[in-house]
């Protein structure tokens, strides 16, 4: 795409591969589930034409990133992500160089965490979708979801390892699945009951795409996880979520202490997990993010919303770190 650069870098046992373009400060862009690099495709052109360097990295078990073992889910928590991301930083920039993050949804937690254990790396960050989620001493967050919505809640559907593969294998392709997923716009709990698929798009019901999303950009998508094995990198993520949850207890009432912008759609799944909307409305993430700056909620967009509306999202995060 338009001068986009594909490079792999050596990190922690992985040849983690970046998109790369454009010259000047880094920012790093960081996908979430199930995504990949390209979901960053119009902020990536966008930055290297206002003066930035833009990276975005296909994350540990997704794209064409190789050499994380994905029948062991126990390799995918927070502490190895985040330690992916600073072999990277030492790979790609100079010694001592802070850099932008931008994070959405999974790539928003990781930023989240990035920030709490390594502040010296990063200069301002934005993230999209996931609101910061501090350590819960009643269970990870996927616990917590399913005491609220029940054993059909996406999180709990994912946790048994191989079971959702197999399921979905049966009743959808990746490009069925990616294109089902892509278009969500219910904010409500997002339930997946066994054998019958996502209630809000099931088997069967044929899928109009936005005019924000094309069939290429879904065969792209498709065709990547497809090279990667499927969906277990991942899904890895989810099933690492209690691990994950033990490791980080050091952290426990810990704050990101890196100046933040916040920016959500108000029809994001996400944004009303686990009640995350009354803790930004609260004041609550403001007291966990000292240098939270400003909290955006867009209205009448859902959760990909940086692929949904990506001039507005390229000016929301330049506005920002034009000011560092």
């Amino acid at each position: 795409m338009e001068g986009i650069q594909h490079k792999f870098i050596n990190v922690n046992g992985l040849n983690m591969h970046i998109a790369e373009k454009g010259d000047g400060p880094l920012v790093l862009f960081l996908h979430g589930f199930p995504e990949l690099w390209y979901s960053w495709r119009h902020q990536i052109l966008y930055f290297a034409d206002h003066g930035y360097r833009a990276v975005a990295p296909d994350l540990r078990g997704y794209g064409q990133t190789t050499g994380a073992p994905l029948n062991d889910h126990t390799k995918f928590t927070i502490p190895h992500v985040v330690g992916d991301l600073i072999g990277l930083l030492d790979a790609i920039s100079n010694e001592g160089e802070k850099v932008f993050v931008v994070g959405h949804d999974w790539g928003a937690i990781i930023a989240w965490n990035l920030c709490m254990f390594r502040p010296d790396r990063v200069k301002a960050l934005v993230n999209l979708s996931v609101a910061f989620m501090p350590w819960n001493p009643n269970g990870n967050i996927a616990e917590i979801l399913r005491r609220e919505h029940g054993d059909d809640h996406y999180m709990t559907r994912y946790q048994k390892p191989g079971e959702i593969e197999a399921e979905f294998a049966k009743i959808m392709s990746l490009h069925t699945f990616m294109n089902k997923i892509l278009i969500l716009r219910d904010p409500g709990p997002l339930l997946l009951p066994k054998g019958k698929g996502f209630l809000h798009s099931p088997p069967g019901v044929p899928v109009t795409l936005p005019p924000w999303l094309s069939e290429e950009d879904i065969e792209y998508f498709a065709s990547q996880h497809e090279k990667a094995g499927g969906l277990t990198g991942g899904i890895n993520y989810y099933r690492a979520l209690y691990l994950s949850w033990e490791l980080t207890s050091a952290w426990r009432g810990a704050k990101v202490m890196v100046p933040t912008k916040y920016v959500v759609g108000d029809m994001d799944v996400a944004y009303y997990m686990a009640g995350a909307d009354k803790y930004v409305t609260s004041g609550g993430m403001k007291k966990d993010v000292p240098l939270l700056e400003e909290v955006v909620v867009m209205k009448g967009v859902a959760h990909f919303l940086n692929q949904e509306k990506p001039d507005e999202i390229n000016k929301h995060i330049i506005d920002f770190i034009q000011k560092f």
